[in-house]
């Protein structure tokens, strides 16, 4: 039986500490703030809960997996996933209105045709199938196996684009060129865009294997928690604490500590220290000062967005026709909107809780009165309605999250010359290892997930392992 420190207790980080500790480890977990989750958070006021990070779950398989391996309930027991339909509605800057279905690759191509025109349905399905081939080029090296030594391999985009352009003798498209010869720069090249520039990924600099992102959602579906995301959170930490995992909450972390060449516990904020077999950090390696080593994939930083959130609070009923989100498109900034059918996340039938974010630059933000009004393209009498807002800075992001500037790290992308990339889950110090989703395959509920299989895999079995199967 091994001692095991985990640094944080975000998703990731729990999600290793459970796996750890179903293998006969002693794992415990310390936690800067009050409590569990990282960015799942939730902020709750007069009888409205909105959720303050992700708002949907994509690959729930993920969490699935954690708890058939943890323990003999199944996430079904835990948690009450429900499947998003209508997946998506778009609302376009010239006032079109494109709404999506879930998990159907045939609905969406008759919506697009019905919105675009004939053909308009058929390019869409062939686009999603070139990023089904990208998918299954890089799924297990970026979702299921740790990071390999010669991960420049996967600095090759694997998105299969058209030829005859003459782009591919020069380099390979960006997802941006993409939208734009295979789809149209408006219309259906509009609605791809954007499902990548919602996890915070410029299209225009972003591979063309940045299609993958939309085509996972649109075949493995959308899925909310009922009672919100937080719920998720919760079960994966009842789930810890069911594998006898110990939390020590309010406990910073100043460095790790290192003897004989590894790493050998952490030194606390407090100034106590923590001896340790094993050191999983489940925050980004930065705070600490890890470093990748030379050759290796460099730390997550520059060019990462945040989000800056209205969470709202509105008379009236939620309308029959709304949908779960939307994202509304302007020249400036792109819009998401959740609107959950939730009765947890409202006092009453008569009132309805809203969440409208965007992406900025870490540090930045967004101007309230913007975010209102592009909100109230989808959400009818919005600013009749609200009774009360309350936003969530990328300032606020970083104090909740630790994050520097309130980055919030999208999933890894294979392509671009591995600047998609994330650091390794393990390191050049023996003994520390990563999570999380500042490191391999990088950020989002079902990613971040995916660390736990990875840096357990890697500490149980040892550097040999290269994933389940």
């Amino acid at each position: 039986m091994a001692r095991i420190a985990v640094i944080g207790a975000g998703m990731g980080a729990m999600a290793t500490a459970a796996r750890l500790a179903v293998a006969g480890h002693r794992v415990a977990v310390y936690e800067r703030s009050a409590t569990y989750g990282g960015a799942v958070g939730r902020y709750e006021r007069d009888g409205f809960a909105f959720d303050t990070g992700p708002g949907l779950l994509h690959l729930p398989a993920v969490y699935r997996d954690l708890f058939v391996k943890t323990g003999k309930r199944p996430l079904e027991e835990c948690a009450e996933l429900v499947q998003v339909d209508p997946a998506v509605r778009h609302v376009l800057a010239d006032g079109r209105t494109v709404t999506l279905p879930g998990g159907s690759h045939g609905g969406a191509a008759a919506v697009l045709d019905e919105a675009f025109g004939p053909g308009a349905g058929d390019r869409w399905s062939a686009v999603l199938g070139r990023a089904r081939d990208a998918w299954d080029a890089t799924r297990r090296p970026l979702l299921e196996e740790p990071l390999r030594p010669d991960w420049e391999v996967l600095g090759r985009d694997p998105y299969p684009a058209l030829r005859g352009s003459g782009l591919l003798r020069r380099r390979p498209p960006t997802l941006a060129e993409v939208a734009a010869r295979e789809l149209g720069g408006d219309g259906p090249g509009d609605l791809l865009a954007a499902r990548v520039r919602s996890y915070g990924i410029d299209p225009a600099t972003a591979p063309a294997s940045a299609a993958v992102l939309p085509y996972m959602e649109q075949t493995f579906g959308s899925w909310y928690v009922r009672g919100g995301m937080r719920e998720l959170a919760t079960a994966v930490y009842e789930r810890c604490l069911e594998r006898k995992v110990a939390f020590e909450f309010g406990a910073g972390v100043r460095e790790v500590l290192v003897r004989e060449g590894r790493a050998a516990g952490l030194l606390l904020a407090d100034g106590s220290s923590v001896e340790a077999d094993h050191v999983v950090c489940g925050v980004d390696p930065r705070l600490l000062g890890v470093e990748s080593a030379p050759g290796a994939v460099p730390a997550r930083g520059d060019g990462v967005a945040s989000r800056h959130t209205l969470f709202l609070a509105l008379r009236g009923p939620r309308p029959g026709d709304a949908v779960h989100r939307t994202l509304v498109h302007s020249p400036g900034a792109l819009v998401t909107v959740l609107r959950p059918d939730d009765p947890a996340t409202r006092p009453d039938p008569d009132h309805e809780a809203v969440t409208v974010s965007t992406v900025c630059a870490p540090g930045a933000g967004a101007d309230p009165r913007e975010l209102l009004d592009l909100a109230a393209r989808t959400v009818p009498d919005l600013h009749e309605r609200l009774l009360w807002q309350r936003a969530q800075s990328p300032a606020d992001v970083e104090a909740a999250t630790g994050a520097a500037g309130g980055s919030v790290p999208p999933p890894a992308l294979a392509g671009a010359g591995g600047r998609g990339l994330y650091p390794a889950n393990s390191t050049t110090l023996p003994g520390l290892y990563l999570a999380g989703g500042w490191a391999h395959p990088g950020g989002g509920l079902a990613h971040a997930g995916m660390t736990g299989a990875l840096v357990a895999g890697l500490i149980v079995e040892g550097a040999e392992f290269r994933g389940s199967r």
